[in-house]
């Protein structure tokens, strides 16, 4: 990744304060940390602030008392023998109270020792210590965090946000629930605890797209609480379901994008229920799994001094006086510098049998078959009943929709108890393989068409749309395929979710994906309504990263 330079991280965005050697001829991260714990409840802004102020200082002369120990500079910087080639920090996104204190002690130091200044973006950091010590060359990236959950891919010089959480994070939406129960900050480890002591309970499943929502697990988790149920099962149905969600939007991710290669990152990555179900979904799709030891997990100055060694290495250095934080400062706002732009994974159907996302598909010269198969992260109650839902919903909306004038396949044959659809072959290739102007607008009227007849479709990326490249008179195209999250709604905001999950695949797998996106919005608005759009911009200020 990187040559011989020596980095220190300073990380300060909310509860670690936190600094770091990294050291690329040996591949060596020192790391101190002093970790801020609040008395009850979340973590309280001032006190992390002040947790900061007192201890960051602290951190920071240790860790540079113990490079020059390690690394024989042992006169010190005022004989100009300085132990570190630049300084990285953390510059967002978290709490701005934090950060400030994290980048005006970044440049204090930078200044002493007369060295440049490395601004990191903290969640793109989680995703590179890990591509880093896996030795993965490009992978999908899920950061599961307290305030965060997203899931990341590379394309064209930037990581594209895949999928996202639409309200709280999934370790804030945990600790929701555990303080619901008096348990003291952080709530994860004691919910993970409690789950090995219970049975399944079940709660509210939400996926769309890529995207996720947690808001509504976490409240209906305090109501059984509430009615009497086991604390135990409660928690055990908890995490089945939250990391279940974030399971399978990480394989959506693998099969959008073509790739092979997953990499774990975030604080509530530590919790080895989610480490495994991730394990067991990447080998059942064979792909490869990494997560980094724990701590490279949590909160931690090594990560930002691994990409900050990177990043200085390419160059990528930022003037003191141009070196503010920002709080929402969002992983694709990034220019990747330090990478090498990797071929994309193959974008056409290569063989007999097709691995999607939930499905295995078969394809014939007239027909496919489409099997739902067990996925093996899932609890198998939970399992059953989403693969029944969806096979049913699949069936019963690709007709629908089909009536409502838009194309898709006609469904043959449904086995509920094989959770298995026959249906008509359509097109040449997904819309991945083939993306113009003019299929991107075809797209945005058929979804408007939809939504006018009351549906929506749940998940269309540019994986469930099928071109045919022969133009033909009076034929169709373009046809929406892959139902199975579709449902019935006239609500506007559910219909522009299909419109954010349309901008996402483009975006996670298109050089050009804004002009497309707004060939795609421009193109509803002739035929859809306008309140459907206005939902859309509402939806996207409420992502994490906004």
């Amino acid at each position: 990744m990187t040559g011989g330079c020596r980095v220190l991280g300073i990380e300060g965005t909310a509860w670690a304060a936190s600094a770091a050697v990294y050291d690329a001829a040996s591949d060596s991260v020192e790391i101190e940390t002093e970790a801020y714990t609040p008395d009850s409840g979340g973590i309280h802004p001032r006190e992390a602030a002040e947790h900061m102020s007192e201890q960051l200082p602290v951190v920071i002369e240790r860790t540079l008392e113990r490079a020059r120990e390690k690394f024989g500079t042992g006169g010190g910087e005022e004989t100009g023998d300085t132990p570190v080639d630049a300084v990285a920090f953390s510059r967002g996104p978290g709490l701005g109270p934090c950060l400030r204190l994290a980048a005006t002690s970044a440049r204090a130091l930078a200044q002493r020792l007369d060295v440049p200044l490395v601004g990191v973006n903290h969640m793109v950091a989680h995703l590179e210590v890990g591509r880093h010590r896996s030795g993965f060359d490009d992978p999908v990236c899920l950061n599961a965090s307290g305030a965060n959950a997203h899931v990341l891919g590379y394309r064209d010089g930037r990581y594209r946000v895949l999928g996202e959480t639409m309200d709280t994070g999934v370790g804030n939406a945990i600790d929701k629930f555990t303080r619901h129960l008096d348990w003291a900050h952080p709530g994860g480890p004691k919910v993970e605890r409690a789950a090995r002591e219970g049975s399944y309970l079940d709660l509210p499943y939400v996926v769309k797209g890529m995207d996720l929502s947690f808001a509504g697990i976490s409240s209906a988790a305090k109501e059984a609480i509430d009615d009497g149920e086991p604390v135990e099962d409660v928690c055990h149905g908890l995490q089945e379901t939250m990391f279940g969600m974030l399971t399978e939007v990480s394989e959506r991710a693998l099969a959008l994008t073509g790739g092979d290669e997953l990499v774990l990152g975030g604080g509530v990555g530590q919790n080895d229920r989610l480490q495994e179900m991730l394990a067991g979904m990447c080998e059942q799709r064979g792909a490869a799994f990494f997560a980094p030891e724990n701590r490279f997990l949590r909160d931690n100055a090594g990560m930002i001094a691994v990409l900050g060694a990177a990043m200085y290495e390419a160059g990528d250095t930022v003037p003191l006086t141009e070196s503010a934080i920002d709080s929402d400062f969002r992983p694709d706002e990034v220019p990747v510098t330090w990478r090498v732009e990797s071929p994309t994974g193959s974008t056409l159907d290569t063989g007999e049998a097709v691995q999607g996302a939930e499905a295995t598909v078969t394809v014939g010269q007239t027909e496919v078959t489409k099997n739902r198969q067990p996925r093996v992260y899932r609890h198998p109650e939970l399992d059953e009943r989403l693969r029944r839902e969806r096979t049913r919903a699949e069936a019963r909306v690709t007709s629908e929709a089909r009536r409502a004038g838009v194309p898709t396949p006609l469904v043959r044959d449904i086995d509920l108890g094989r959770t298995t659809l026959r249906l008509q072959h359509v097109g040449d290739c997904e819309l991945r393989a083939a993306v113009t102007e003019s299929r991107v607008r075809q797209v945005a009227r058929h979804l408007a068409r939809l939504h006018g007849a009351g549906l929506v479709h749940g998940d269309p990326t540019t994986r469930n749309v099928r071109v045919r490249r022969a133009t033909e008179q009076n034929n169709p195209t373009v046809f929406l395929i892959d139902f199975g999250l579709g449902y019935h709604s006239d609500d506007p905001e559910d219909h522009a979710m299909d419109l954010q999950v349309f901008a996402q695949s483009l975006a996670g797998t298109e050089s050009d994906a804004d002009r497309l996106v707004e060939a795609a919005e421009t193109a509803y608005r002739e035929v859809g309504a306008a309140a459907v759009l206005d939902c859309l911009r509402d939806i996207e200020s409420r992502g994490r990263y906004q």
